[in-house]
């Protein structure tokens, strides 16, 4: 199979078509409309194997997190997904594990009405590029750097759970067998909080998705609004799995450098709060308050209301804790 054979077979087929794509894949360009008053949310995210999955990782979960991945970042700006772009280079034609990666892409594609519309495909090492496009009105964009001092910090979910199936399946930690496919699940198949950031966009002052662990990017709310934080530990939302199979302590670690939670970390005005949790609330999206924005431009953590040091780090490509 030929690489136009590819594409017309496994990704010009698919089952979302949008009324605002006026042209699709098939030619140099797509076509879009995104009508008056509404601005263009736009994110890139690549995975590549041996970093971001396994080689022999199942396809359909590949599928499913590359662009799960890219519609939690239009999440965290308040965006309605829309339409995406695919790259993907592999070394050969496997039909078998096209099929099944595209399952993984088409399943989440068509739950949130999201229309691939182009993208390319080469022969090489294995890795996958999304650009996901999505609309919102105009000014109401989210951004990290909104947040003013005295905001409440807030997340939505359950965190470290992936970050301890990532080590499990590396031979680096135990898991009970009755958690296993549960924690296994929170790390191959995340869901993109749409809905929570679509409710947000009208209550929060700044917002971003937890892809590389709450205090790395909690950091990078902070500097973008020239701001401190405090995180409560005692209130970290941690599943019973978690805390179970590592202790506290290590749970705690978990939530708060891990990363892959694919969450929502937000900041909410004391006005706006009663209004922000009864729509969450009545939309049925878990959240927790964990701590309290300030001007001491640092990160601070207390435990039994008491400061305690901070150990943790989050991920960083690049960088001498990711290799």
């Amino acid at each position: 199979m030929k690489e136009f054979d590819l594409i017309k077979r496994f990704f010009a087929e698919q089952p979302v078509r949008r009324k605002d794509v006026h042209l699709g894949i098939g030619d140099d360009c797509a076509l879009v409309s995104a009508g008056e008053q509404h601005h263009i949310a736009v994110t890139t995210d690549t995975l590549v194997a041996g970093v971001h999955f396994f080689e022999d990782a199942d396809p359909r979960a590949i599928g499913h997190k590359s662009l799960a991945v890219s519609l939690s970042d239009l999440a965290a700006m308040g965006a309605e997904p829309s339409w995406i772009s695919l790259a993907i280079s592999m070394p050969s034609i496997d039909e078998h594990w096209v099929r099944a990666f595209c399952t993984g892409v088409f399943e989440l594609s068509e739950y949130y009405n999201v229309q691939l519309i182009g993208g390319d495909t080469t022969a090489g090492p294995l890795s996958i590029t999304v650009t996901a496009q999505g609309l919102l009105p105009a000014n109401k964009a989210l951004s990290r750097g909104g947040a003013v001092n005295g905001d409440w910090l807030y997340v939505t979910g359950e965190l470290g759970d992936a970050a301890l199936a990532l080590q499990f399946l590396k031979g680096n930690a135990d898991v009970a067998r009755e958690d296993q496919e549960a924690l296994l699940e929170k790390l191959h198949y995340p869901k993109p909080r749409v809905l929570a950031g679509q409710i947000l966009k009208e209550y929060a002052s700044a917002a971003i998705d937890l892809s590389d662990g709450l205090l790395g990017d909690l950091g990078h709310i902070c500097q973008a609004s020239q701001l401190g934080a405090n995180v409560v530990l005692d209130d970290l939302p941690i599943s019973n799995a978690l805390s179970a199979n590592v202790g506290a302590e290590q749970a705690r670690e978990f939530a708060l450098a891990g990363g892959d939670d694919y969450e929502l970390l937000f900041t909410v005005s004391q006005d706006n709060k009663v209004g922000m949790e009864t729509a969450l609330s009545n939309a049925g999206v878990k959240y927790t308050c964990i701590g309290q924005l300030n001007k001491s431009m640092k990160i601070t953590t207390t435990l039994d209301s008491h400061p305690v040091p901070i150990n943790a780090k989050g991920f960083e490509h690049f960088s001498e804790a990711s290799e």
